[in-house]
């Protein structure tokens, strides 16, 4: 049976080697859907490439859906990036990050990496939904800011088996729909970053960072002290520093 295993093993390097491949191709294609001018194919693309979510029957799409969900924000993001990337070089950039995301950070299962995948699920789509939509209705950026804020959190607290998962995870969805229904009236841009995107990014890794060292039983009273004045700290100054007439949608 020996010789039978060794004839086995390169199969498998080679199927390996064949599905880091294609996910590799998925940001090329991207990239030349966009040069070529059809960027609602590029979208399309990313949506196609997650048809295992619905090849099952109906009643675990739901799940299927918000377990790739920080997969699909980020891959949609992307388009957008490269949409509103200035040159071929930025574009890509961002091919090979989406590159590196699909092959190395999306395949994580680790805590850390788990944290990391919500984060920047959240951190891509709320900078891409103010980069794309700044002109959209009031009530488009709140519901999509709440969607947005919901995915990142259950992924988050799913990869912590938290037994409160969905309810903290609505919990942070609708404080980022509040607030994105609060800032949007007077919409304020730090280069590419919206303020929405700035505050809830901000406190959602201060508060994603307290509950990771409180569940590793590495969260101090002065830690959590310093976490809190920190972030409290920096809330203070981008809403007193903030030039409040500078865009009223």
């Amino acid at each position: 049976m020996r010789p039978l295993v060794n004839k086995l093993r390169p199969i498998a390097g080679f199927a390996r080697a064949l599905h880091i491949g294609l996910l590799i191709l998925l940001p090329i294609a991207m990239f030349i859907f966009i040069r070529l001018g059809f960027v609602q194919l590029a979208f399309s693309l990313v949506l196609l490439s997650k048809w295992r979510m619905v090849a099952v029957k109906p009643r675990f799409w739901p799940a299927n859906i918000r377990a790739n969900s920080v997969d699909i924000i980020v891959g949609l993001s992307v388009v957008i990036f490269m949409t509103h990337s200035a040159s071929i070089s930025y574009q890509l950039a961002w091919v090979v990050l989406y590159a590196i995301w699909l092959v190395v950070l999306k395949p994580a299962s680790g805590l850390f990496m788990v944290s990391a995948q919500a984060f920047i699920a959240q951190l891509f789509g709320l900078v891409a939904l103010y980069l794309a939509w700044s002109n959209g209705p009031l009530y488009g950026l709140t519901l999509l800011t709440g969607i947005i804020c919901y995915f990142a959190a259950r992924h988050f607290f799913d990869g912590f088996d938290e037994p409160y998962a969905k309810l903290l995870a609505y919990t942070w969805s609708y404080f980022g729909a509040a607030l994105a229904w609060l800032l949007s009236h007077w919409l304020i841009y730090y280069h590419f970053l919206s303020q929405p995107t700035l505050l809830l990014s901000t406190l959602g890794y201060g508060l994603a960072v307290l509950y990771y060292l409180d569940h590793h039983e590495r969260l101090s009273k002065q830690i959590r002290r310093q976490f809190i004045l920190v972030m409290i700290a920096i809330v203070i100054v981008v809403l007193a520093f903030s030039n409040w007439g500078a865009k009223v949608v």
